[in-house]
């Protein structure tokens, strides 16, 4: 049985795509880069800020040190934190708070586990931090997705073996990472059919079959893709 859930935060829970877009863009204004798109930034998806920083540097001709690397990194996410102030918890994505609720109603046991060093602040930001009993980010880890790092630290906060865990993504690194750390997963966002999930649901609050999601039994094989709808 699943006693522990752990979500991803961008696209899962809350959408700041446009926002990681907008500083990225920015960013790149900055170096010269003019031609940055969304299908570049779609390729950040899930991935640590310095890998992200490589996707935006593949359109420079430039060659930067690894001091000038970390700091166009942070200049980013000075760009970031500052635009992050325009989230609400209006900002929250459909199904969130109410699965969040329903899952604490059932004694199961909820995280996050997000790469972003910002994750905290976004979560006060967007009012899901009560609702939550512990947080893993990029402030507790080295290692980027798909290492299940972020996952495995989740679950041993959360006092819990990783194998009783459920991982919500929407990223293929994310599921990916969760299937490395023996967990089973919950693919949503967009690309939700293409990711490989366990579970399948076009967001969290398309999955009608949470009950029977927990009370699997862990040693039973599930299918490689299940709908939740």
């Amino acid at each position: 049985m699943i006693q522990g859930v752990i979500f991803d935060l961008d696209g899962v829970l809350v959408s700041t795509d446009e926002l990681h877009y907008q500083a990225w863009k920015m960013l790149a204004g900055e170096l010269g880069i003019h031609n940055f798109t969304k299908k570049d930034n779609e390729r950040q998806r899930g991935i640590s800020r310095m890998a992200s920083l490589e996707v935006l540097l593949e359109k420079s001709t430039r060659k930067f040190s690894a001091e000038e690397k970390e700091e166009m990194a942070e200049q980013k996410n000075n760009y970031y934190k500052e635009l992050l102030k325009s989230l609400t918890p209006d900002s929250l994505l459909p199904g969130a708070k109410e699965t969040l609720v329903y899952l604490r109603s059932k004694g199961i046991r909820t995280a996050v586990g997000s790469a972003s060093k910002n994750a905290p602040e976004i979560l006060k930001r967007i009012g899901l931090l009560p609702l939550l009993d512990q947080v893993s980010c990029g402030l507790d880890t080295t290692k980027s997705k798909p290492d299940p790092e972020v996952f495995l630290v989740a679950a041993r906060k959360l006092g819990l073996p990783a194998q009783v865990c459920l991982v919500a993504e929407d990223s293929a690194a994310g599921i990916q990472a969760a299937k490395a750390g023996h967990m089973t997963s919950l693919a949503v966002g967009p690309l939700y059919q293409q990711l490989g999930g366990t579970w399948q649901a076009r967001d969290l609050s398309a999955v009608e079959n949470w009950e029977a999601i927990i009370s699997c039994p862990i040693s039973w094989k599930m299918p490689e893709k299940t709908n939740c709808m």
